[in-house]
Formats: C-alpha cells, structure tokens, sequence
C-alpha cells in the first residue's frame, strides 16, 4: 500500500497481523469505537500521519488496539525528546528496517550530549536499517572522533551535529547505496574521507558553520556539491568529471589554495571571504571573492580596501590592520576558472585606485566586460609622500592589451585626476570598445571640472558609445 510520502506500507508483523478483526468497545458506556476497529494497516497509516513517534506512542492510551502500535511504524520521527528516554525508545522499535528515522535532541540536553552517547545512538539507529536518515545534535566543542556506522539501506543520510567530530567507518567500510549526504555543524569535517566510502553519491551539502580542512572532492559520481553558510576551510581540491551544480561558501584560511576541474559544471556560484585580509598588492587587501556562472558567462567580482595602512608606518599597519600579504592577486586569479566579466568594488579611502586596477587588468587581459565600483570611504588622512597607491609612478603612461574588452562600467566616479588618467588608460589599452557607461558620485556635479575633462575624452573616441548619468539616475547630456 503506497502512503502519501511514496514510501509502500509493507504488511504488519505476525504479532500484529493475528489480532482478530472484530468491534472494539470504549470502556465507557460501550459504545462503538469504529476507528479502532478499523484494521492495523489502516491504523498505521493514521499513525504514520502524526509525523511524530511520540505523539504515535501517546495513542496507545486511546484504546488498547492502539497500544504498542507505534512501534510498527515504517516512518519514525523522534523530536524533542531527552536522550534517556529516546534510548528506550529506539530500543522498543519493533522493526528490522523502516524507511525514515529522524532524531531531534533538543538544544537544552547539550550537556547529556558527548561523543559516546552519539556514537551510541547512532549505532542504534544503524541496526534499524533506514532508507533514511536524519539526526540532530549539539554537543559542546569535542574533538573527540564520532564514528559513523554504516548504514547498508540509507540513500539519503544527514547529520546535523553542532561541536562534535564525526569519523567514516573504520576499516574502509562503505555505504553501499547511499547516494545523498549532508552535514552541518561537525568539527574538523573530512570531506574526502567520506566520499571514498560512498561508490554511489551524487549530492554533497555541508554546511551551517561546519570546520573543514580542505573540501578535497575527488570523485566521478558527484552531481551537486554545496557547501553553504559560510564554512572555514584551508582550500578546495574539486575534481569532479560528472559535477554540475556547484555552490560554495567559504570563509577563506590564511594558507587557502584553489584547484578546480569540473568540465560539465552548468551552475556555479562561489562566495568566498578573506578574514585574515592576507591576499593583495601594495597595501591593497581583497575581503571578498565571488563568482558565478550565468547563462554560460562567468563573472568574477573581486572586494578590495585600500584600508588604513598606507597612511599607517609598518609597525601600526601589522597591529591595527591586517597581515603582510601571504598572496598577490595574480595567484589567487590564476588559480581560478575561467571568466570573461571582471567587477571591482573598490573601498579606497581616499588613495588612487589607478595602479591596482591597472595591475589586474594586466592579470585578466581577456575579459570582454569590465565593472568598476569606487566606495569612498571618510578618510581623515593624507596621503603621505610616495604613498603606496601610486605605484608604480608610470601606470599613467601604460598601455595594457584589453583585446577582447568591449564594455565598460564606471560607477562612483568623482571626476579626479587620478581618474582622468586611468579613463584614458582603458581608451588606449582597449580598441574594440563599443560602450562606456559612467555614474557620478553624489557629489560630483556634472559641471565640475572632472566632468568637463570626462567630457573630453569620451567625444575624443566617437566609436565607443558613450553615456554618462547623475548618481540619482539621470543621464548627463554632456556637450
């Protein structure tokens, strides 16, 4: 009998199947129970439908037909149960295998919760054998090793196990059929030593802050892997020939390496952070990395500060800012795939963002689409004498091979010298241009002398189709 999640009901034991198929009577008044007189088949669906064992259980007080029924039920969802009492009950489940076990230790029982007692519990739940399985957990921070048995039937597998450590099966012991796994919260989480005992996983999801070392994915069954909400890790090593649907997000490590090769990838979206700041050129810093895939076109956006260190000597730099830089731009790029849209968001408290850019455009000559994004910060200082930003001095006089870049953005643009220059850079270093868009900051008028040096340049290259609009959205009708 199919029930309403798709799962089949299979028949009743033996123990169950013998009772006799007759009226039942409430003990008050002796009045017809015609529910309970319904046959056990049908009052396991009534069961199955509760969504919750324990509310299953509490039938058992209805009549006496109901009594122990629960304890047949091929799904079973145990929620907000202590730990003592969800022992018991897993110990009376009357079934060799069932199709669903979900277990939900609330919050308030963390201190009953440590690595054995889990590891208990999980090989209990392994010896029902479900198809799936769901179990929730919080411990308090151990790093003692969980292992996870094997579960022979399980297709779908996820543990949700904040501050605890889970270990594969000893002895290279595999889940034979499991073909969706996910994990949220655990400690020092092997990505690699999993997938080697599962020959048949296509879906990877690891998540809700979960530690990992490296999201090592070496595998030619893997279709989607997501690793969400904002997980540390050391670097990625993906190398999946079948992988299409890819979603990362990361909280970079200082030491953090990218190798990547997924040739049937179809969607992919990156979103990676750089904490430590230790990544970039010149007192330039990247806090943020992303990229995405969108309609067969990838885009790479890049957060860069300026920060306060050039305005800082070195000293106060390493205490109030950031590291030293571990890696410049062209590292992190060139381990990268592909992509054709470059954005900048530039947060440049005051300093001149010319040479930076100028330094990643000569790293990423091949991009057709370029976005610049100036953030001004308030900035109380100065630029001091050979400040960093302008570095190196002949960036102005440079011309960079821009082949393939046909679209420019510019947004933000106060209309400085520094600016002006770099315009004209992009102009010169770009010859198949066709369109250049600019937005005004807020407090650059359109009649300012910036502007009306903009205005220049943009009627000194009549085959770009140029507009330029006010920050409010208004375009600039420039002469």
């Amino acid at each position: 009998m199919e029930l309403p999640s798709g799962n089949r009901l299979n028949p009743p034991s033996s123990s169950v199947s013998s009772r006799r198929r007759r009226q039942r009577f409430l003990s008050e008044g002796g009045r017809v129970d015609r529910i309970s007189a319904l046959p056990d088949d049908l009052l396991l669906q009534v069961l199955c439908r509760l969504r919750c064992a324990r509310t299953a259980a509490l039938t058992s007080a209805v009549a006496r037909p109901w009594r122990g029924l629960w304890r047949h039920l091929t799904e079973l969802s145990f929620r907000e149960i202590a730990p003592d009492a969800l022992e018991a009950a897993l110990g009376l489940v009357a079934r060799p295998a069932i199709s669903l076990l979900e277990i939900d230790i609330p919050e308030e029982h963390r201190g009953e919760i440590d690595p054995a007692r889990v590891s208990a519990l999980l090989r209990t739940a392994a010896r029902l054998a479900p198809t799936a399985l769901v179990f929730t957990a919080c411990g308090n921070c151990s790093v003692a090793p969980i292992e996870v048995p094997v579960f022979h039937r399980a297709t779908s597998i996820k543990l949700e196990v904040h501050n605890l450590c889970l270990t594969p099966p000893a002895h290279g012991l595999e889940f034979p059929v499991l073909e969706r796994l996910s994990v949220g919260g655990g400690y020092a989480f092997d990505t690699d030593e999993f997938i080697q005992r599962c020959p048949r996983l296509r879906v990877l999801e690891v998540g809700n802050r979960c530690r990992l070392h490296k999201i090592k994915v070496h595998s030619t069954t893997i279709e989607e892997l997501v690793v969400s909400d904002d997980c540390w890790a050391n670097g990625i090593d993906i190398m999946a020939p079948a992988l299409k649907q890819l979603k990362l997000s990361i909280r970079m490590d200082s030491q953090f390496s990218v190798s990547f090769s997924a040739p049937m990838v179809e969607n992919l979206w990156w979103d990676f952070s750089c904490p430590s700041q230790n990544v970039g050129d010149d007192g330039w810093r990247m806090l943020h990395l992303s990229l995405w895939k969108k309609e067969s076109v990838n885009t790479l956006r890049l957060t860069i500060d300026a920060g306060p260190s050039m305005l800082m000597d070195l000293e106060d730099y390493a205490e109030a800012y950031a590291p030293f830089a571990d890696r410049n731009f062209s590292e992190e790029i060139a381990s990268l795939p592909n992509f054709s849209v470059l954005q900048l968001h530039l947060i440049r408290r005051g300093h001149a963002f010319g040479p930076v850019v100028s330094n990643l455009l000569g790293i990423c000559t091949f991009i057709q689409k370029l976005k610049v994004d100036i953030n001004e910060f308030t900035c109380t200082g100065v630029c001091p004498p050979n400040c960093p930003c302008e570095q190196p001095q002949n960036w102005r006089s440079q011309t960079i091979s821009l082949a393939a870049l046909e679209e420019v953005e510019i947004e933000g643009s106060e209309g400085t010298g520094g600016e002006i220059a770099f315009l004209k850079l992009l102009f010169r270093s770009a010859p198949l241009m066709k369109t250049m868009t600019m937005k005004l900051h807020p407090e650059n008028l359109p009649t300012s002398r910036g502007c009306k040096e903009t205005y220049k340049i943009l009627r000194e290259n009549p085959s770009v189709k140029c507009r330029v609009y006010c920050s409010g959205g208004e375009e600039v009708l420039y002469p």
